[in-house]
């Protein structure tokens, strides 16, 4: 079985997912830490469980989801991972921050930028396994073009990153982003899987298949 811890990290407050289960075998999915504190409380998180990292997984390259890429692909010896659209049309985590101090006219924001490129692809419909644990990748572009989810048929549940909130959906408006494509990909990819079915957002409380269904005002309307 797999147990999902979430930390919530940097001034974004972006939710960073460790998956791990009986073997202690773990993946790590959209590393947020921007501060050397959050980079040291998920790090102690794994030493104290005795977890081995395995895979660097991203659902997407939006800057508040990969801060901690460069740190934790040097401590554990892995590349982060992610779809060759996101690499293709969104820009460095430099430029991703000059527009978003642009875009809220924050001039004092600071972030310390490393900078990890991401070398490894994943596609849709690719088994990603760690343990006795198996996640399959389903490409859910709209937030982002190379947007991807992470689901758990065996243990009811799926990662979507910023493709889905409770009660609300992803902003669009960024790089290669698409209002309809997005809500026909949640309608297909996301509310198609069985009710009782966990998601765990990019930002917010998780929610579930069942609940998005009949509350979220995006969606509700073939419902």
């Amino acid at each position: 079985m797999i147990t999902v811890k979430t930390f919530v990290f940097n001034t974004f407050e972006e939710n960073t997912y460790l998956l791990y289960d009986e073997t202690q075998e773990a993946v790590l999915i959209d590393c947020g830490c921007m501060m050397a504190t959050e980079e040291k409380m998920l790090s102690e998180f794994i030493s104290t469980n005795r977890l081995t990292l395995k895979r660097l997984l991203c659902t997407h390259l939006h800057f508040d989801h990969v801060l901690g890429n460069a740190f934790f692909s040097k401590k554990y010896g892995i590349k982060p991972e992610a779809h060759q659209k996101d690499v293709d049309a969104i820009p460095s985590i430099k430029e991703q921050i000059k527009e978003q101090i642009k875009e809220q006219r924050q001039s004092r924001v600071r972030i310390s930028i490393q900078e990890v490129p991401v070398t490894k692809f994943i596609v849709g419909n690719e088994s990603i396994r760690f343990g006795e644990s198996e996640l399959t990748s389903l490409l859910v572009p709209g937030h982002s073009p190379g947007s991807l989810a992470f689901y758990s048929r065996k243990d009811g549940f799926i990662v979507v990153g910023d493709t889905l909130f409770r009660e609300s959906i992803g902003r669009t408006d960024l790089w290669g982003g698409n209002s309809d494509l997005l809500i026909a990909v949640i309608r297909d990819k996301i509310l198609s899987l069985p009710d009782e079915t966990i998601v765990y957002p990019g930002h917010g409380p998780s929610t579930t298949v069942i609940h998005e269904k009949f509350n979220n005002r995006f969606l509700t309307n073939n419902y």
